[in-house]
């Protein structure tokens, strides 16, 4: 009777540590089917380059620049050939992108400074601060420019890791034009929140960008991720490092090109390395066209009219390249029109993340990159520049221009090897109407023999201005947000 008593409770205690076993099998399950399913959410990397023309990619026109890593990934994805970066100037724009809202919507304006009082303001929701909340590590290598006060940089933005420069490099005492003229501090490179050097020299900046990216995916191979890859490049001045220097038909700049399309060929590669190439968006575009006084120092927006700084085709409508294997068509060219507030809304539906609170303007255009419709979900697009003017505004095909002051190269002497030539300055004082779809170089104003589309646009522009504000009316806009601000000596 002992020998059974014993037996019995040797089988009760088997019993529970086999139930005990089998609990902590299913637990663990648990937790590795939980990070299975994490790792399917799918990563993302965002590459923008810094003033590139929309024909500076060999498979949007470049008559003599070779990027056959672009060109591969537009044949292995699609291209946009009607996308806008929402204004036609750095921290405008991205902030836009960064965020889904028109940038003065949010208090963001032109280009900030060093040391601005201003910045992008932290209770803005970003797209690493909505992919943060998700379980996505994120990280921004290249130029912020979003404000450089400590309270605006990137690892208060929603970043984890931040390697880079905190405005444009042309921000800088070397500058040959510039430099002179603001008396600039030495450019700081940053890591993370620590100023780590002051850079003499930018050759390198192109290949650090793109180490700190390959090191960053091979990292987080396991998790989902954002990166947000921002070059300072092409924006002048024009830095190459010497395994490109002089190998292109295009001269320095050509070269500058080709050393990022090398980027975005090792960006690729990491991924198909690493595994997970199929999980992962990868988008590429500019920030706005091409700075077009400093002539052979700058890119091309041809055949659209004008570059940076104007509302025209030109200064806005920049080269978009995106792949998805699997998800995204391939080898497909997309003539639906998408501007860069589109970004984020997007990112957020690819990614089942909950949108901001606080209004966005920014649409979710998964359908038009996928083919599954050619229609826009905006009612309009609105062009805004410098502090707050409405220049134009596009509804469906048709664009109407407001009378406003803009720079021009035409006739001028352009500008060489470095320093810029000088702008003239148009008064346009007329309303005038362009139909895009059969004269996107803006050369036929046909405003006299569309009377009711004018009328349209006019009430549309309207609406907005009572929403978002025109300096050129002095109109006040009920709906605009507060940048950060800090008080600076």
């Amino acid at each position: 009777m002992k020998f059974l008593s014993l037996s019995s409770r040797f089988l009760s205690i088997l019993a529970v540590a086999t139930v005990f076993v089998s609990c902590k099998k299913t637990e663990s399950e648990s937790v590795e089917n939980s990070a299975v399913e994490k790792h399917k959410k799918p990563n993302v990397v965002f590459i923008l380059t810094d003033d590139q023309g929309f024909e500076d990619v060999g498979c949007f026109g470049a008559p003599a620049i070779k990027t056959p890593h672009l060109d591969q990934m537009a044949k292995e994805g699609i291209k946009l050939i009607d996308f806008s970066a929402t204004q036609p100037v750095c921290s405008a724009s991205r902030a836009s992108y960064l965020t889904g809202c028109y940038p003065n919507r949010i208090g963001i304006h032109n280009a900030l400074m060093p040391d601005a009082k201003i910045g992008l303001n932290p209770e803005e929701i970003t797209i690493a601060d909505m992919l943060k909340e998700q379980g996505y590590n994120t990280a921004i290598f290249g130029k912020w420019h979003l404000g450089d006060a400590p309270e605006f940089m990137p690892t208060k933005q929603g970043f984890d890791e931040y390697f880079g420069i905190p405005y444009s490099n042309d921000m800088w005492p070397h500058h040959p034009q510039q430099g002179p003229i603001f008396n600039f501090d030495p450019l700081p490179l940053y890591q993370n929140e620590k100023v780590i050097d002051t850079l003499n020299d930018q050759s390198l900046l192109t290949t650090q960008i793109t180490e700190h990216a390959v090191s960053f995916i091979q990292k987080n191979k396991n998790n989902p991720f954002f990166l947000y890859v921002a070059h300072p490049q092409p924006h002048v001045p024009l830095f190459v490092s010497d395994k490109f220097k002089g190998k292109s038909e295009r001269g320095l700049y050509g070269d500058v090109i080709m050393e990022i399309d090398w980027s975005v060929g090792e960006i690729l590669k990491t991924l198909k390395a690493e595994g997970i190439d199929e999980n992962t968006l990868v988008i590429f575009t500019s920030d706005n066209g091409p700075w077009l006084s400093y002539g052979n120092h700058s890119g091309s927006a041809k055949p659209f009219r004008e570059g940076k700084g104007t509302s025209w085709e030109g200064g806005q409508r920049v080269p978009f390249i995106a792949r998805f294997p699997g998800k995204l068509p391939q080898n497909k060219t997309i003539t639906t029109p998408v501007m860069g507030i589109d970004i984020f809304p997007t990112i957020a539906a690819l990614t089942n993340s909950t949108l901001p609170k606080k209004k966005i303007d920014g649409k979710n255009v998964w359908d038009i990159l996928t083919e599954k419709t050619t229609t826009t979900p905006h009612e309009a697009f609105y062009y805004y520049y410098r502090v707050n003017e409405l220049h134009a505004v596009r509804y469906k095909d048709w664009k109407l221009y407001f009378p406003h002051k803009y720079r021009t190269m035409e006739g001028q002497p352009q500008g060489k090897d470095g320093l810029p030539g000088e702008y003239k300055h148009i008064d346009l004082k007329k309303m005038e109407l362009y139909n895009l779809a059969i004269d996107s170089v803006e050369q036929n104003n046909v405003i006299e023999k569309h009377p009711e589309i004018v009328k349209t646009i006019i009430e549309l522009a309207n609406k907005k201005r009572n929403e978002l504000g025109d300096a050129l009316t002095k109109t006040e806009g009920s709906e605009t947000r507060s940048p950060g601000m800090v008080d600076r000596l």
